[in-house]
């Protein structure tokens, strides 16, 4: 049975910053959160003066001042790529529970541009690491150091458990690439818009430079600069504004560690409480998803949330792209922006997720800028999933169309 909060917000509008990627001029984080605002709030016809809820990943106080607002919910949970996902289903309850009636969920990362600006206008502190924390004094020793090393883990764990392959989890880059052609913005999305943009093979991903054992660059998302918004409000406002609303059904969220040293099993998830959670609110499961967006740092990432979501069985999460399921024209397109490895990964992709399962949903992906032909589905419910830290925190929607 659906729970007292399904379907109790709507998102009401999407919006990315005007340039995204990897911009000529180097942009701040500030920056990228500031043009996908107006951006969502031209969109919807809903001025910036009446968002009276504020959602970011540690953003939230220098965005309400920015804007001028003096938000009576403000909300700051940092706590990686699923921050947005959470983001949501705080100001779903905050909206369920009367405080406030439009929220503001924002997020501007300058992944790329940082590089030029010596780590300026991200917003981060800078200097050196806790010379105490977990990760510095019990990880790192024995090898897990990064991003790339612990995914390494996951999928040389994943390959060992079940018997899958590097290779296997390649169909998912390769797949994830088909849907960036279809997609203007993505940077991968042809030569045009990147020197080794357009399709790539099975082979193109088992040969690319080696980044860390077993993955090479083509397993692992991108870095770039991402500006996104939404605007979630009441449902009597999501009724009376110009753009289409899309439901949020269910929400959940999840921890299962913070240092990867501590995590029980390198091939499950805590998408899968958080997942169970979401679907229960809905009262809806996997069978019922028409689609999904799937973090996807590296291919392992996707491949593994498949299976925490019961999208597919433990063991066979990346045959869902392998046989074509979620590739385009599929029965379950997945990641149809060309996700964090061909489309934009800024450093947390939950917001893209967001973006695109929006635009997916209300029908206006295929519009000449979001979209080519073939890259609309006639998706009427979606699960999204992000994932934080190292498979650490997750955050999973359903959303139906109106």
């Amino acid at each position: 049975m659906a729970g007292a909060l399904s379907r109790a917000a709507a998102i009401v509008g999407a919006a990315e910053a005007k340039e995204i990627g990897y911009p000529a001029t180097p942009k701040t984080a500030i920056q990228l959160h500031i043009e996908a605002i107006k951006a969502v709030s031209v969109q919807t016809g809903i001025p910036i003066s009446r968002i009276n809820g504020v959602f970011g990943a540690g953003w939230s106080s220098q965005i309400a001042e920015y804007l001028g607002l003096h938000p009576s919910y403000i909300d700051t949970t940092a706590v990686g790529g699923c921050s947005f996902e959470m983001h949501v289903h705080h100001a779903l309850a905050a909206i369920h529970a009367g405080i406030i009636d439009v929220a503001l969920v924002t997020h501007g990362e300058n992944g790329w541009s940082a590089r030029a600006t010596n780590g300026r206008g991200t917003g981060r502190a800078r200097g050196g690491g806790d010379p105490w924390d977990p990760g510095s004094m019990f990880s790192n020793p024995y090898g897990i150091s990064g991003a790339p090393s612990n995914y390494s883990h996951a999928m040389t764990r994943h390959n060992h458990r079940y018997g899958t392959t590097p290779e296997d989890f390649a169909h998912i880059a390769v797949v994830t690439r088909e849907w960036a052609t279809l997609n203007p913005r993505a940077v991968m999305h042809s030569k045009a818009t990147h020197p080794f943009g357009g399709p790539i093979t099975i082979e193109d991903v088992n040969t690319a430079r080696l980044v860390s054992w077993p993955l090479t660059l083509l397993h692992c998302c991108l870095v770039t600069d991402y500006g996104g918004a939404i605007l979630v409000t009441s449902p009597e406002i999501a009724r009376s504004v110009k753009t289409k609303p899309v439901w949020i059904a269910g929400a959940g969220e999840s921890m299962s560690h913070s240092t990867m040293l501590e995590m029980d099993d390198f091939t499950a998830t805590s998408a899968a409480a958080s997942g169970a959670a979401a679907y229960k609110m809905a009262g809806m499961g996997p069978d019922d998803m028409e689609m999904a967006m799937l973090y996807d740092s590296f291919t392992v990432t996707a491949g593994i949330t498949a299976e925490m979501l019961g999208l597919a069985p433990r063991g066979a999460g990346f045959t869902l792209w392998k046989d074509g399921r979620a590739a385009p024209g599929g029965k379950l397109p997945i990641n149809t922006n060309g996700g964090g490895l061909s489309f934009n990964h800024s450093g947390m992709y939950g917001m893209q997720l967001l973006v695109e399962a929006y635009r997916q949903l209300s029908g206006t992906a295929e519009d000449g800028v979001n979209g080519l032909k073939g890259k609309q589905t006639s998706a009427k419910s979606c699960v999204v999933n992000g994932t934080g830290g190292s498979l650490s925190t997750t955050g999973t929607l359903v959303l139906v169309a109106d």
